[in-house]
């Protein structure tokens, strides 16, 4: 019983706003490379901008694998799986753009958006804006049932530690070494 929806009504947002987290998922255009699915959140770093936009704010992390495949061709899918009331998956498709810190329009959407940040403010690697040009739903009958206990601070705490022991510039060299290339070698995070 899937359905297709032009817009994301109010009905819909507030439904995407009670979610516990988010996927994303992205893919290079080479046969031969690798498919990225990405756990995000918290909920809060996913906002609805309007009828067909939403923008997560992107942190740094183990990989760059979204950031490389955005780049590359601009093909997204965000999913969210209901894990508590009634069955649902939405998925919203599109094309993303990268805004980085430093980016015209970055501050601003930043202050529009209104993310609740998961990390300092260092870590913020790019807010992913996606045109959504597709939003449908399915049952979720395959999505288990789960309760939520809460966010882990495990990456803030890690942001935090490594930017007091190795200073910003310490830090900004990690974070451009870990996240210059995806696994398949393409072009991610350029070095500040």
């Amino acid at each position: 019983m899937a359905r297709q929806y032009d817009t994301i009504d109010e009905h819909l947002a507030d439904w995407i706003a009670r979610q516990a987290l988010f996927f994303v998922g992205s893919a290079p255009l080479a046969q031969e490379g690798h498919v990225n699915i990405s756990p995000k959140g918290p909920i809060g770093s996913l906002r609805v901008l309007g009828p067909t936009t939403v923008a997560y704010l992107d942190i740094y992390g183990s990989g760059a694998e979204t950031i490389a495949h955005l780049r590359g061709n601009g093909r997204i899918v965000v999913m969210l799986c209901a894990f508590s009331g009634p069955l649902r998956i939405v998925r919203l498709h599109g094309r993303g753009e990268l805004l980085r810190p430093g980016d015209e329009g970055f501050d601003a959407l930043l202050e529009e958006a209104a993310f609740e940040d998961p990390a300092i403010p260092e870590a913020r690697r790019a807010i992913v804006r996606v045109d959504v040009t597709r939003i449908g739903d399915s049952c979720g009958y395959g999505v288990p049932l789960m309760q939520y206990e809460g966010e882990r601070p495990h990456s803030t705490l890690s942001a935090q530690k490594r930017l007091r022991t190795q200073g910003r510039e310490g830090y900004a060299e990690f974070v451009a070494k870990r996240n210059a290339a995806s696994v398949d070698g393409l072009p991610a995070v350029d070095a500040p």
